[in-house]
């Protein structure tokens, strides 16, 4: 059951009905929307609902045994075997293919050939999104940051909840089971910012990511070699306005029909094409993630408190992991590699007051925008690259050019102009058009969105790709 369905917006209507039917029986409501929650994630294959119990019973045990009422020993040992376990999961469900694969090579490479065994293990959607959410759970109530949930139905719900099951943002539990507690409040719930929020996340789904996809970035990534340097160039291009139209837009949607249901979910973009320097790019691009990877991986390992060697260390280490969480790939290290090598640069300009002085220069501005930006570009190569025999075709065919015609439909320059009109709209414009929405009368709300949602419908095309972050 995907987002921008005929399915999922009869879903949708039916648990909004029952949660708010249910808005003064506390304990009922979180029944509903586990049961489904459940269901929703089921839709896809009920076998893997099991999946979500299991990781819920390790958070909910691991984080009853690692509070701080418990003893040291007792608390150290849950996090550590909760956070193993975790990583167990998602390792034999996702690398251990990969894993396979390699060793594989690695011993024919060094004349030790072994019996080639294949694995056909099933990848279950959101694994990992499952796991980000169980660690840090456990992690936040070993460091004290909040008391272990006394409720298994919070911890079951906290990771299930299916706005942000499938593909985030990532909620951390601190912020979430607290809003459990009590019953949904729906005093500063705008009902027009929210379905402007939601609809706009169509749009950007539905309309921007989908054409991007079908009629260029899509036909281009999948056999390079057969196109000029020109429709290499636009695909590039396209598939960074793709890429972030899919999983903002996904976002989008995700936190506008929590709100709806009463729950609040962090933002998880801010116009990352604007920013200037990579560090800047990742406080804005998955923001939720970026801070996971901060709180759980960077600082553990020692941050930048032990020197410029650890440093590096630390960021590298912490972006290959990143890279390598998108998926089981050589493209994704090495993604991650680039941005961790950019990171250990722009950290080091921001050492030397370097990025400070450009901040009061408008051409140095300019350039290290359109350096960052291109940077991002490239690096978004690799990540959308099948394999890096792919990759090296893309961009073999960008620095020689095989004479190829120019083949990139019209219908792609405007959808990139409107991704890059996305980068500077003012960012409370949707707020204040909700607003203004809230004043007028009920046929005038109705029928502005009714207009939005018919125009969408008529401007989709009929061929969709699937959201990108669900393979993650």
């Amino acid at each position: 059951m995907l987002f921008p369905t005929i399915e999922f917006g009869f879903f949708f209507a039916f648990t909004f009905a029952l949660a708010w039917t249910f808005q003064n029986q506390n304990l009922v409501r979180k029944v509903v929307l586990l049961g489904l929650s459940l269901f929703f994630y089921a839709s896809w294959n009920p076998k893997f609902v099991l999946l979500i119990l299991a990781i819920g019973s390790i958070s909910f045990l691991a984080g009853s045994l690692a509070d701080a009422s418990r003893p040291k020993t007792i608390r150290a040992c849950a996090l550590f075997v909760g956070v193993c376990l975790n990583l167990l999961i998602l390792i034999y469900f996702k690398y251990l293919d990969f894993i396979a694969a390699q060793f594989y090579s690695l011993s024919n490479w060094i004349g030790v050939p072994v019996p080639e065994v294949f694995v056909d293990i099933t990848l279950p959607v959101a694994i990992s999104f499952m796991v980000f959410h169980s660690i840090s759970y456990i992690s936040d109530v070993h460091s004290g940051k909040m008391r272990a949930s006394s409720s298994p139905l919070d911890i079951f719900l906290y990771i299930s909840f299916f706005p942000h099951l499938v593909a985030g943002p990532i909620v951390r539990a601190n912020d979430f089971l607290p809003q459990l507690e009590a019953p949904a409040d729906t005093r500063g719930i705008s009902l027009d910012e929210n379905c402007l929020l939601i609809l706009g996340g169509l749009f950007k789904k539905m309309v921007i990511a989908n054409y991007l996809a079908v009629n260029l970035v899509d036909p281009v990534f999948t056999d390079p070699s057969q196109f000029s340097r020109w429709d290499l160039t636009w695909a590039a291009y396209g598939y960074a306005v793709q890429i972030y139209a899919d999983f903002s837009g996904y976002t989008d949607i995700a936190i506008g029909i929590a709100a709806l249901l009463g729950y609040r979910f962090p933002q998880n973009f801010n116009q990352p094409y604007r920013a200037i320097g990579v560090g800047d790019f990742w406080r804005r691009w998955h923001i939720t993630l970026s801070n996971w990877l901060r709180d759980y991986l960077y600082i553990p390992l020692g941050g930048n408190r032990r020197g410029a060697l650890h440093t590096v260390r630390n960021l590298m280490v912490t972006m290959v992991l990143g890279g390598l969480w998108h998926g089981a790939n050589w493209t994704f290290l090495i993604w991650g590699f680039l941005h961790g090598a950019a990171l250990v640069v722009d950290h080091g300009l921001r050492q030397t007051q370097t990025v400070a002085r450009l901040q009061r220069n408008p051409l140095a501005r300019a350039a290290a925008w359109a350096a960052t930006f291109h940077f991002v570009c490239f690096a978004w190569i690799f990540f959308r690259a099948p394999s890096l025999d792919v990759a090296g075709q893309f961009l073999s065919g960008l620095w020689t050019d095989n004479g190829a015609a120019g083949t990139a439909p019209w219908i792609v320059f405007p959808l990139i102009a409107c991704g890059a009109l996305t980068q500077v709209l003012p960012a409370d414009a949707r707020t204040i058009v909700g607003r203004m929405l809230d004043g007028q009368g009920r046929a005038v709300r109705i029928g502005v969105n009714f207009v939005l949602l018919y125009g969408l419908l008529v401007m989709a095309p009929s061929r969709s790709a699937p959201f990108i972050y669900f393979q993650f």
